[in-house]
């Protein structure tokens, strides 16, 4: 991991600054709006969380609108290095609290994906972990398994790239699979439960791929039996 400057912290914490001024003040505000008495206290606690990431995710996705991540190598010392570090303390500090917590429920972790950029197709859900959500396109009707890891990014030494990860529609990722950057996924296929797919693999229509690393599963033919 890429030492993160002390510059990109401080342009982090100004950013989360505004985010949870933005998110106390909408809550209170919102309470004094309902006139709530009872219980006042633990709802301007809990919606000044909620506010607060709604807030947060708000300037992520603008920061990212004006700053993009590029597809492929990110250089040392590079302007896209600076982006990626600011990117990362986002998620660091409050967004792996969300997506690898396995408390919020798969529903609205549909929606919190989404909101972070990716792309996912109707009835398509998730019960493990899509990492930068913004490289990632899934089709319709496609299940994440439960503790399934979908990777963009590799960190190999000091080399840091993004590849996009796409699956079409259709397809089924076992419990604890793990999907490597640069991944192609066709319509109706199927990952098994555990296996790692190699980066930039590209598993065609209907395919089964098991195993580690996961290959294309080969039944073996029943040899016909004598009359």
């Amino acid at each position: 991991m890429r030492k993160i400057t002390v510059l990109q912290i401080l342009c982090f914490v100004s950013m989360l600054t505004i985010a949870v001024v933005a998110g106390i003040a909408t809550a209170y505000g919102l309470a004094w709006w309902a006139g709530l008495t009872d219980f006042k206290g633990v709802a301007v606690v809990v919606g000044a969380v909620v506010f607060t990431y709604l807030f947060a995710i708000i300037e992520h996705r603008l920061f990212l609108w004006v700053r993009p991540l590029p597809v492929g190598e990110i250089g040392v010392g590079s302007p896209e290095e600076a982006t990626y570090h600011i990117y990362l303390l986002f998620y660091l500090v409050l967004f792996y609290s969300l997506t690898r917590s396995a408390v919020v429920p798969v529903p609205i972790m549909r929606l919190i994906y989404q909101l972070l950029g990716a792309r996912l197709g109707d009835n398509s859900y998730s019960s493990g972990v899509i990492f930068d959500p913004c490289f990632v396109t899934v089709g319709s009707n496609c299940i994440l398994g439960q503790g399934s890891l979908i990777i963009p990014h590799a960190i190999e030494g000091i080399s840091l790239s993004h590849q996009p990860v796409r699956m079409g529609d259709n397809v089924t990722i076992g419990a604890n699979a793990v999907i490597l950057q640069g991944c192609v996924i066709e319509d109706g296929a199927t990952v098994g439960i555990g296996a790692v797919v190699a980066k930039n693999s590209h598993i065609k229509k209907g395919e089964i791929w098991l195993g580690i690393p996961a290959k294309p599963y080969q039944p073996k033919s029943n040899p016909s039996t004598p009359a």
